[in-house]
């Protein structure tokens, strides 16, 4: 996809992460993933984000994220796929070539692995990172990778293709600093935790739009939240915050990595077979389930494969 025709979609409406199925084992479950991508393709997200932070990528192999992005593809129809891609700078360039052959559309640059690092060494890590690809990039405001204003618009000036940034740093001073000084250079994506929350804040300082973690398994209302908070329809968002979002927060703050965890267990309820979390996340226990299920069945999407 050329890259301009990428950022395009990115800001032409709802995105959603796609969670990675795994089978008893652990392994990379294909088929069960393939059908819940091409459920997910039937609704009007403009992306979708194989192997990205809702989809485990800090718990999977550089060699399973090309054969992820393989899968999610094929059963995507025409709805682009953007990978996830991070650590060091030698394994994300490795990664970003090797998506790209799988057919990638383009590729979410996640923090780096651990440590700090100044601005010099961040624009050092994405130029590299974006010179190694034809494809259209988007870097990852958060944790231990956060661009100031001036770095971001140095790496505007160096790589064409870089095409987004999304912002998980909760930082409204700063990402509409940004917003105002790059323009339209870039598509700005809200990518906090259960993005919902904080759209109407994030569309305010100046951002195309977010990602949504629970279109997974509740996509019609996940739809229906983002074309109502478009029409500035200020009721009908307080009242699927309440009835919804509010009680998934609930849950999903009972336990660290449940941002990741509720998420998956919406799509096995949905009926898929999405499998376990990896380690070092853990599953929600029956209590929660049962929470998850009587949420889902108040707010139900129906499933059509």
């Amino acid at each position: 996809m050329d890259t301009q025709d990428l950022k395009h979609a990115l800001g032409a409406g709802l995105l959603s992460f796609p969670v990675t199925h795994f089978d008893a084992e652990g392994k990379f479950n294909a088929k069960s993933y393939a059908e819940h991508v091409n459920w997910l393709s039937g609704y009007e997200a403009t992306t979708l984000f194989a192997a990205g932070g809702t989809g485990e990528f800090f718990s999977l192999t550089p060699e399973e994220i090309p054969e992820i992005v393989r899968v999610a593809k094929e059963a995507a129809g025409s709805t682009p796929i953007v990978s996830g891609c991070g650590y060091g700078t030698d394994i994300a360039v490795s990664i970003a070539k090797s998506v790209e052959k799988a057919g990638a559309d383009g590729i979410l640059l996640l923090p780096h692995y651990l440590i700090d690092a100044p601005q010099e060494g961040l624009y050092r890590h994405i130029k590299a990172v974006c010179q190694a690809t034809g494809m259209g990039v988007m870097v990852y405001n958060r944790d231990n990778s956060v661009l100031h204003a001036d770095t971001l618009a140095r790496l505007c000036d160096d790589c064409e293709n870089l095409v987004g940034f999304k912002d998980g740093t909760g930082d409204i001073a700063l990402v509409r600093q940004i917003t105002a000084k790059m323009g339209d250079r870039l598509t700005y994506l809200g990518g906090m935790p259960t993005a919902e929350l904080f759209a109407e804040a994030y569309l305010g300082a100046g951002f195309t739009t977010y990602s949504s973690a629970v279109f997974n398994f509740v996509p019609g209302l996940a739809i229906d939240f983002y074309k109502a908070l478009r029409a500035g329809e200020q009721a009908k968002c307080e009242k699927i915050l309440i009835e919804f979002f509010y009680p998934f927060m609930a849950i999903r703050n009972r336990a660290k990595g449940y941002a990741v965890s509720a998420v998956k267990a919406g799509v096995r309820l949905q009926g898929f077979g999405a499998g376990p979390v990896r380690p070092p996340l853990q599953d929600l226990s029956t209590e929660e389930m049962a929470m998850m299920e009587k949420l889902i069945a108040a707010n139900q999407s129906t499933r059509t494969v």
